[in-house]
């Protein structure tokens, strides 16, 4: 059945919440209202869906724009029509005339999708001006379909941030516009593959259906041929059904509009020349023509109603050129009828088109992986942007774990936060910047080398308002006003006061729910040092020499010769304070040894090295007693230059096309250091003047640490470069490797093979490539390798045993996507870029492994924050502090804690587990609300659904039936009160919290 709130009263809501107050207030419970329309009974959503004819064939023509946030252009350029040599485009001007032109003709209608482009157009906006949109959004002629921030890409973006920006841009509309703004339907229709984790957020998000325009064109073919365009999407294999099916639709024109019939200032197609008497009329020619495209398309389809969309990348600046001819082709297409036509044409938007297809009632295809890899042809696979500008991903990544510090400490500091000692700090700029960087060609890397870099900027001036922020909490909660240094380029040991100062202390805030064991790694010029924790007690440091490739790396940025390790443990969602003190008359810093060592180890793990190469050989589980063979290297592919006789297809920022099969190997030997003490053991590899690695094992750690250091990417052979790292295993994998959808949920991937066509593989490497968000591995039946990734990146297994990660790319040729330049960053000093990371590997049997790799996982998402103050403490200064009063269980993560309003905070609480994944943790965990904060009584609760825009309880979606003929499983039963709130394997659960500060 359909619904609609729109459709309620001002005086039901008006009751209905004056009960829910009256019941709960009872019970010591409390509901927080959602905005609601200030109309009395709008008629928006399904009910403003014009009639459609059932005996005919009828064409849903559905006015939209594509407005992409950043691309060929800055996001400011885009929305005001700067910088038009580059692409005409002006988002501003689009909205001004789509409004004037609605309002011209009632029957028409029009779809918005990017929210972050509509917000600032609406900001400028008389209010006479934004009441006549507000009319037009409740009358159904203006809708938004989507609704978040940006359409995100669905390859790179990691779930955590892709339901923030969901939840920025949605709540805007829901503020702005009630129920009636409130989208219905998701809408991807230019990313480039779909993931299985997106159709799982959009089903939790309360969306009736989601459409989307590329899929593979084999994929594509087959469809057609079964009329399966149209599907149920099951897209979870741990939450019980119907809660993570999706409806899901595929366009039939990409999101263009049949050829011939684009009129927009962009095009050259010609208009309804509708005048007998004048030259050129076509009016005949043009209905023929349309007609021929409507039965052809409904062979493909299923129903009696088809889906045409009518507009493309920033059209409708002029809207009357779109609208007068749109008009036209309505009426004279429909004129036919009388001459025995069966064709019917109507203005339409996708969920008028979604709510047909359920009133057919029929039956669907049921489809349970994803649409990865997409190629558009034999030779093209669009998996190269997997890894494309990795230190834009990494930055990225990094950013994400700024933004959950930046929220968590608004929430846990008060109102101090934001207007405290240190001034005005705010977490919205950084909401911003990271949901700006979630769009499908911002952290794909799919953009121009400015727009790269303005969306850098974003991100480094969100971090700097969120700086202030975090002083301000920090001043509060410790009791210390003293000024707080933050040190950004840690990663390539550069920090100006740990360089200079013979005492200093370090502040260590853990995000996550649990309590942290990190090892921190500090640049320092002396040769010994104490290191205190927050009871005075002495913890083990020790000083290594900085690494050849560290100081290649940061150029002149940093004089800091060696670096401080030691270990440190942070309370969950809290921070502890360490104190280090140089020591005059320390020991000297011992050297590294040129000799590659037998073997490093701790208690956990085992790592052998071949004497002769430098390299891995095995790799150890002491506590499970298992070995495997291991030798892990670094290659490249040599980038297709378009001269190959099959096909012209180049690598480029879309692409990956390696012209040969077999990479090239950078060395079979590698040049050794080693280091070991009782904090850490490094093996220091050298590869070549721009390969390096160090291979590093922790005293504590059951994950081995390969950082890796990649670049300048040399391009004097004028040949494009694909640098992979590939671990060669004794693991027989048998064809399959596993990779993780969005950070979330693990998929299984077989060489050469998809589930739902016969795959003819025409390219062996890059047709075999996945996106590896957080994590990829390996498995038999008793061994399974993981690999933990610091950002998305692309990896295949394309031999049994091996797992190969991508790690950077330069190309020296555009792939003619649309770009319009090479994938050549050259970096600050104009040489190349150069980029760091790493990756984390365990070894364990199949049914153990999770317990390992998912605390692994969101440990390296959410990292502790290091700030920094010179000198000694002050003596009142409090040096711990936990936002919870206890530690979350292990299965349990602790997604999102921000601020909503002056007296509510928004929190998600995650099963991390998958239902078949752990004998220990897939099991359901019962958490109580009230006993989670230590500085925050809970007074009241309303769960939201994901995206927080509605109340769970209100949320309503349309039912679908799989073709094997199933039926959705009985709702679950309730919580065991309305405090303490039971996951499921998988599960997330919001709620908006009505709170009081301590």
């Amino acid at each position: 059945m359909s619904y609609d709130s729109c459709s309620l009263s001002m005086m039901a809501v008006a009751t209905r919440l004056c009960l829910w107050v009256a019941l709960l207030v009872q019970s010591g419970v409390f509901c927080f209202p959602i905005s609601q329309d200030p109309q009395e009974s709008p008629a928006c959503g399904y009910e403003s869906c014009h009639a459609t004819k059932p005996s005919m064939l009828n064409v849903h023509l559905v006015p939209h724009t594509h407005d992409d946030v950043g691309w060929l252009k800055t996001v400011d350029q885009y929305f005001y029509g700067d910088r038009n040599n580059i692409q005409h485009a002006g988002v501003q001007y689009i909205l001004d005339s789509v409004v004037d032109q609605l309002l011209k003709n009632p029957d028409r209608r029009f779809i918005y999708v990017e929210t972050a482009f509509f917000y600032r157009w609406w900001k400028n906006q008389p209010s006479s001006m934004q009441q006549t949109v507000k009319e037009l959004v409740n009358q159904g002629r203006l809708e938004f379909v989507n609704g978040g921030w940006c359409m995100s890409d669905e390859a790179t973006t990691h779930y955590s941030a892709v339901v923030d920006q969901m939840t920025l841009g949605l709540r805007f509309l829901n503020d702005t516009f009630g129920a009636c703004g409130r989208p219905r339907v998701a809408w991807h229709i230019d990313p480039f593959g779909h993931a299985r984790e997106h159709a799982s957020m959009f089903a939790q998000m309360g969306y009736d259906g989601f459409f989307f325009g590329r899929l593979d064109y084999q994929d594509r073919d087959r469809r057609m041929l079964a009329r399966e365009q149209e599907l149920i999407w099951r897209a979870s294999d741990s939450l019980p059904s119907p809660a993570a099916d999706l409806f899901t639709g595929i366009l039939p024109n990409g999101y263009n509009p049949p050829e011939g019939f684009c009129w927009d200032q962009s095009c050259d197609d010609p208009p309804i020349r509708d005048d007998p008497d004048l030259e050129d009329y076509n009016v005949d020619d043009v209905v023929s023509r349309f007609l021929t495209i409507a039965r052809a398309q409904s062979l493909v389809y299923k129903t009696n109603h088809i889906i045409m969309t009518m507009g493309s990348d920033f059209q409708y600046e002029n809207a009357n050129l779109w609208y007068k001819n749109l008009d036209k082709l309505i009426r004279y297409v429909n004129a036919q009828q009388a001459n025995g036509s069966n064709v019917n044409v109507l203005y339409s938007t996708p969920s008028c088109y979604l709510q047909e297809l359920h009133r057919a009632n029929l039956t669907w295809a049921l489809k349970t992986d994803d649409f990865f890899p997409y190629a558009d042809a034999a030779h093209d696979f669009w998996t190269g942007y997997f890894t494309s500008r990795p230190a834009l991903k990494r930055y990225e990544r990094l950013s994400n774990s700024y933004l959950q510090t930046c929220n968590q400490l608004e929430v846990l500091g008060g109102p101090l936060s934001r207007q405290g000692v240190f001034g005005a700090g705010d977490s919205d700029t950084m909401k911003k910047a990271m949901a700006v960087a979630q769009h499908h060609d911002a952290v794909s890397g799919t953009e121009k080398q400015h727009v790269a870099n303005d969306y850098a900027r974003r991100l480094a001036n969100g971090w700097k308002h969120c700086q202030v922020l975090v002083s301000n909490t920090l001043a509060g909660l410790t009791g210390s006003s003293i000024q707080r240094v933050f040190c950004d380029n840690l990663n390539i040991s550069v920090c100006p006061l740990t360089e200079s100062s013979k005492q200093f202390s370090v502040n260590v805030y853990n995000p996550l729910g649990r309590v942290v064991s990190w090892s921190v790694r500090l640049p320092v010029n002396g040769a010994s040092y104490t290191v205190s924790d927050a009871s005075g007690n002495t913890v083990d440091s020790q000083v290594v020499p900085v690494s050849r490739a560290t100081q290649d790396i940061r150029m002149d940025r940093g004089h800091a010769i060696n670096e401080l390790l030691f270990q440190v443990e942070a309370p969950p969602l809290g921070y502890t304070t360490y104190s280090i003190s140089l020591l005059q008359d320390g020991p000297p810093v011992a050297p590294p040894s040129p000799r590659a060592p037998k073997a490093i180890e701790n208690k956990f793990l085992r790592v052998t090295f071949d004497p002769d190469t430098g390299l891995l050989s095995s790799l150890s589980n002491l506590e499970t007693k298992q070995t495997i063979k291991l030798t892990q290297n670094f290659y490249w592919y040599n980038a297709s230059d378009g001269r190959n006789s099959e096909s012209p297809q180049m690598s480029g920022a879309y692409i990956f096309r390696p012209n040969s099969s077999t990479p090239f190997i950078i060395s079979k030997t590698a040049k050794i250091e080693t280091l070991q003490n009782s904090v850490v053991q490094e093996v220091r590899q050298s590869f070549s003047p721009w390969v390096s690695q160090v291979v590093r094992l922790y005293t504590h750690s059951r994950a081995l640490e390969l950082e890796w250091s990649v670049g300048p990417l040399p391009i004097g052979d004028d040949l494009g470069k694909e640098v992979i790292t590939r671990l060669d295993s004794s693991i027989n994998s048998s064809g399959f490797f596993y990779t993780d959808s969005n950070g979330r949920e693990v998929l299984e991937r077989r060489k050469d093979f998809r589930p739902t066509w016969n795959l003819k593989q025409s390219e062996p490497i890059a047709g075999n490539y996945y996106p590896v968000n957080s994590r990829a591995y390996i498995k038999d039946d008793s061994e399974q390798l993981t690999v933990v990734t610091d950002r998305s990146q692309g990896g295949a297994s394309v031999q049994d045993g091996s797992l190969e990660i991508m790690l950077h790319r330069r190309l020296l040729y555009d792939d003619v996507r649309g770009v319009g330049e090479p994938l050549n960053e050259t970096g600050e000093f104009l040489e190349g870029l150069v980029v760091r990371g790493r990756l984390l590997l365990s070894l364990s049997p199949p049914e153990q492994a999770a317990d390992t790799h998912r605390p692994l996982a969101q440990q390296e998402v959410l990292q502790p924050l290091l700030t920094f103050t010179p000198g000694e403490l002050h003596p009142n200064t409090r040096l711990e502090f936990s936002g919870l009063q206890a530690a979350l269980p292990p299965a349990v993560h602790l997604l999102t804690v921000s601020q909503w309003d002056r007296d509510s905070v928004l929190i998600r609480l995650e099963h991390q587990y998958q239902a078949w994944e752990s004998k220990r943790y897939s099991q359901p965990v019962t958490v109580n609300l009230q006993k989670l904060f230590s500085t925050l009584d809970v007074l009241g609760v309303s769960e939201m659904n994901l995206s927080a825009n509605q109340y769970k309880e209100d949320m309503t979606r349309l039912d679908w039936t799989p073709e094997t003929g199933e039926e959705p499983l009985q709702k679950p039963l309730g919580d065991p009160s309305v405090w303490e709130v039971t996951l499921k394997p998988m599960e997330i659960r919001t709620f908006l919290l009505r709170v009081r500060h301590r």
